[in-house]
């Protein structure tokens, strides 16, 4: 007994020290062997790390107004298990669907999701309705969350907003091609967002460190810190205020003409800076996921077309250049044969035998057909068409940009290049660098859409100079072309471009277009390029529209017009006074313009500026108000665009004396009594000069008048205006042929 006793211990103990054995094998290869697996594993337990998230660099126009940053977006989750545990699904459900706008079938699914187990999630997020949301609907839906906590006493209702960092545009749709946009996934869209996307967008930092069991950082723990590198800030060269003059401007038209498209392209053209560009249709960044299909499409860097006369500025610069253009040299108008074929002018008969000065301003495609096909060889004309930067891209930074295509192979399609139509096709862009070319004095400058270039983590700022290209032309064949361009604004198809007090060159297109490899009658593409002022060029810009819905609209009568406007409101906005401010009411064959002043009275300032600069009035805000109280002149005055209109917003105890440099005697006597000033009045016509003065009876207000014609100059901004070409028919807006034995018709209007 007692030996069994002993062996049953004995194997006992055995067994005992065999099991300690392995114990102590197994201690040795997880803390010797395998040490540094086993470390990193119990690292990974009790270190966190976190995302620092980047911040994306703002986009700016070149005075420093936002054009798009990064902002809170708040993402919005709910917690199937919570709303499940607490039985409030259907209300929740109900709520969420009528703050976000998201179907109940689809948010009844998130709300009740389940995983592989069969268990209710945690958490999930409310896509996309609920993804990114801006801060005032997430308002709404933590003050609903709060009166659910407080109606149903639990602080936990599985509602969430997760605070994430989204993009936001602060003026909407404003240059939203030239912006572009960032989507809720981070991913750049489109302009600049998507072209210097490197550098908007930075690097994200990140941050580890230790633990305890209760997942609180250690005190004295080993903390890794990869360092957040923030976008850097872009600076525009677009002009915030040109860019909506350009936008409102040519959405008055597409909606009164509904064309396929419409673009506008305003710039410098010293330095080919772009102060505006824009197209129709559009769209909102803020809200890219409603764009209609096309609408981010960027006709002005994309769009190609048949240029039509506005290139006949080309054909013209070389002839000059050249020495091939006489303007008194006569010639035969109304059709020209090259090869088998009929070139005719858009008034078919033409106008007898007229000069080549008369033909640039008929816009006479044969007068062009005998300068760049008769005069020059066809080699010279392609060597001055390929120096003007057509047929290659420009080199604006933003991505997408078209070469366009000029590319005639026989003697009629050489012809027809010398006026815009054939086969050849440019992009907007393209025809504002080149146009550009001539009001500089005949360099071509790479069009320039970024101003500077600041890191926000060291100030350091990397600015982006003018970059000129070649020179095209001289000096003074530029000058010449100017002045023969600015008789086709004052007395030619460009009249309605013209504006009293400037001087203005430019030139009207109407090409046909080509539908299936023929010319469609009455589809249109319609322009107007220029520049102003001739004698100092500060912009450039261009207008074309795709297929007005009208057939005998073209280039003067619709695309004009927007060019007035917009070129008119830039140069006040540029602080680019007229020549003369005080016009005669009659001079030679032109009037000035007059117009029945609006009553804006009692609408906000704001509004009140819109309505008076959509009519091309200029104004001044009197007074430190937000309504309009009184206007002078009053509603219903017939006054001409010289003048401007005085918008009274406080009561006259409190306003200063404005500017009245420009007003007749009457309006200055109305304002000088509004003001409860005594007026001293030395001569009569038009105010030319004023002072101030304290005299024993008071504030004494002395105006100095002279007559209408006088000589004189007005403040910074204001301007006159002149009268638009009578649609009358007599500019021949009807579009120039060739036809080969009746077999293809090309038209092109100017």
């Amino acid at each position: 007994m007692i030996r069994r006793i002993k062996l049953r211990s004995l194997a006992i103990g055995g067994v005992m020290t065999l099991l300690f054995v392995v114990l102590v094998i197994r201690i040795y290869v997880v803390q010797v062997v395998h040490a540094e697996f086993w470390l990193a594993k119990a690292k990974e337990t009790w270190s966190a790390s976190e995302k620092i998230p980047a911040v994306r660099g703002k986009i700016t126009d070149r005075d420093g107004n936002v054009l798009a940053m990064d902002v809170a977006g708040y993402t919005v989750a709910v917690s199937p298990e919570v709303l499940n545990k607490l039985g409030i699904v259907d209300e929740v459900v109900d709520k969420l669907h009528e703050l976000l706008g998201k179907p109940r079938d689809e948010l009844y699914e998130i709300a009740t999701k389940r995983n592989a187990e069969g268990k209710f999630y945690r958490q999930r997020e409310v896509r996309n309705e609920g993804w990114k949301i801006d801060k005032e609907l997430a308002d709404q839906i933590s003050a609903y969350r709060e009166e659910l906590r407080n109606r149903i006493g639990e602080k936990e209702v599985g509602i969430y907003l997760l605070e994430e960092q989204k993009r936001f545009y602060p003026k909407n749709s404003l240059a939203a091609h030239v912006i572009g946009y960032v989507n809720k996934a981070g991913e750049a869209m489109n302009g600049i967002e998507l072209s210097l996307d490197e550098l908007l967008r930075g690097k994200d930092g990140r941050i580890k460190y230790e633990r305890d069991g209760n997942r609180v950082q250690i005190q004295n723990g080993h903390v890794e810190i990869d360092p957040v590198v923030h976008g850097k800030n872009v600076q525009l060269t677009i002009d915030a205020d040109i860019q909506y003059y350009l936008e409102k401007a040519i959405k008055d038209t597409y909606d009164k003409y509904q064309p396929k498209s419409i673009t506008a392209i305003a710039a410098d053209p010293k330095t080919m800076k772009i102060l505006g560009m824009a197209s129709l249709p559009s769209y909102n960044p803020n809200e890219y996921w409603e764009t209609k299909p096309g609408a981010d499409f960027d006709y002005a860097i994309k769009g190609l077309y048949e240029p039509g006369s506005t290139f006949k500025i080309v054909t013209l610069a070389a002839a000059v250049e050249e020495g091939v253009f006489d303007p008194n040299e006569t010639y035969m108008s109304g059709s020209i044969r090259v090869a088998d074929q009929t070139i005719r002018d858009h008034k078919r008969e033409g106008w007898g035998e007229i000069t080549m000065l008369e033909g640039l301003k008929k816009s006479s495609n044969v007068a062009f057909v005998k300068l760049g096909y008769e005069k020059m060889e066809t080699s010279t004309l392609k060597r001055y068409i390929d120096a003007f930067g057509f047929g290659q891209p420009t080199g604006i930074p933003l991505k997408g940009e078209l070469s366009g295509m000029v590319a005639p192979r026989y003697a009629t399609e050489w012809a027809t290049l010398t006026f815009g139509q054939g086969r050849v096709q440019v992009t907007p862009l393209q025809q504002v660098a080149a146009v550009a070319a001539i009001a500089n004095g005949g360099v071509l400058m790479q069009p320039q859409l970024v101003e500077k270039i600041e890191d926000p983590s060291d100030g350091k700022v990397q600015r982006v100079e003018p970059k000129a290209v070649r020179r095209v032309i001289s000096e003074e064949t530029a000058r010449k072309v100017g002045e023969y361009l600015e008789q086709v604004v004052a007395d030619g198809t460009g009249q309605n471009a013209f504006i009293e007090g400037y001087r203005v060159a430019g030139k009207t297109g109407t090409a046909q277009k080509v539908v299936n490899g023929q010319y469609e009658e009455g589809k249109y593409i319609v322009s107007f390029i220029g520049y102003a002022p001739v004698e100092d060029p500060k912009i450039v810009v261009y207008v074309v529209v795709d297929e007005p819905n009208d057939p005998y609209a073209g280039g003067g009568s619709v695309a004009a017009p927007v060019f007035k406007e917009i070129t008119l409101q830039s140069l006040r906005h540029l602080g680019i006074g007229p020549s003369n401010a005080v016009k005669a009411l009659n001079t030679g064959t032109r009037n000035e313009k007059v117009i029945a002043v609006p009553d804006v009275t009692e609408l906000a300032v704001s509004q009140a500026r819109e309505e008076l600069r959509a009519r091309s009035l200029n104004l001044e805000v009197v007074g430190e108000g937000t309504t309009v109280l009184q206007q002078i002149p009053q509603p219903g005055t017939n006054m001409s665009l010289s003048q401007r209109i005085y918008l009274i917003t406080e009561e006259r105890s409190k306003l200063q004396v404005p500017d009245l440099t420009g007003l007749p005697l009457r309006d200055a006597l109305e304002i000088c009594s509004l003001l409860e000033l005594s007026c001293r009045i030395e001569g009569e016509g038009f105010v030319t000069a004023q002072s101030l003065s304290e005299e024993a009876g008071g504030r004494v207000l002395s105006l100095k008048l002279e007559p209408p014609g006088t000589p004189a100059v007005l403040p910074d901004g204001a301007a006159s205006d002149g009268d638009e070409a009578e649609e009358d028919g007599s500019t021949g807006e009807e579009g120039a042929s060739s036809e080969a034995d009746g077999e293809r018709q090309g038209e092109t209007e100017d």
